[in-house]
């Protein structure tokens, strides 16, 4: 078997950043799998553990702000770094060393033309080193010089927009995504998603919301089961899919508990 590329050793002309909060376990592997960049900025929004030291031991530019949402939180990060060619990193996340060398084979000659890179993104679960065989999670522009595309202010989701006509292009090799350090931390760390969303999401019609309550956890489970290729990750991938169905099932709960709360009265109101 070919052993993987080694990581370049060289500093490239991009900046890295990272959005992190109560990070501590999972930044330093992190940070350390972009040290290839010329610049790597932690953007953190009130950390009560070590992750600024953390951050700041590895090198890290770190800047603690304010939350405002997913979206405008790296539209900021965005903002800061020094290069116009950006990698956005999640904090629970780890470049690969074969991403690592296609990223700088793309440098080799100088910064490359601008352009838009969509990368994929592989869940481990915990336990795991790796992947799951035959991964299919999920592809995204995380690759990109700043004239092409920026992240949009949506404050549940964050999604670079590219400049109309341009399309992003794909590298191979996968990022692997540590989503969770344990089936506990997954499910807290849904739990306080989910209340976030149902609270921050666009009212609902409750009518809409009761018809998505049945069918829609069963449609998920189904998604990633088989088509996201879970059913490849034995028993943790069984419960993978079904705990992805669960959180989704959650998060309508929640909305809809929203939709149907009683409107606040007016002041003076009786």
């Amino acid at each position: 078997m070919t052993p993987p590329p080694s990581p370049p050793d060289a500093s490239l002309p991009l900046s890295v950043f990272v959005i992190a909060r109560d990070e501590e376990a999972r930044l330093g592997r992190t940070l350390a799998a972009v040290s290839f960049a010329a610049e790597i900025l932690v953007l953190d929004s009130g950390s009560t553990d070590g992750t600024v030291a953390v951050a700041e031991g590895a090198g890290a530019t770190v800047h603690v702000t304010d939350w405002p949402g997913y979206g405008p939180q790296k539209a900021r990060a965005e903002g800061m770094c020094r290069h116009d060619w950006v990698l956005n990193v999640d904090a629970d996340e780890v470049v690969t060393p074969a991403l690592a060398a296609e990223i700088a084979a793309l440098f080799a000659g100088g910064p490359p033309p601008p352009a838009a890179y969509a990368l994929r993104i592989l869940n481990v679960y915990p336990g795991d080193d790796a992947p799951r065989p035959f991964a299919n999670d999920y592809r995204v522009v995380r690759l990109y010089h700043r004239s092409v595309g920026r992240y949009r202010a949506h404050p549940l989701f964050d999604r670079v927009d590219l400049v109309e006509g341009q399309a992003a292009l794909r590298l191979t090799a996968p990022i692997h995504h540590f989503p969770f350090l344990d089936w506990a931390g997954l499910v807290a760390k849904e739990n306080r998603y989910t209340s976030y969303v149902a609270e921050s999401a666009a009212p609902r019609r409750p009518g809409r919301l009761r018809w998505r309550l049945v069918a829609e956890p069963i449609l998920v489970f189904l998604k990633f089961w088989l088509l996201r290729r879970h059913v490849f990750g034995g028993w943790k991938g069984f419960f993978f899919a079904l705990t992805v169905a669960y959180v989704r099932t959650l998060r309508l709960a929640k909305m809809l508990e929203r939709a149907e709360r009683p409107a606040p009265r007016a002041a003076g109101e009786k």
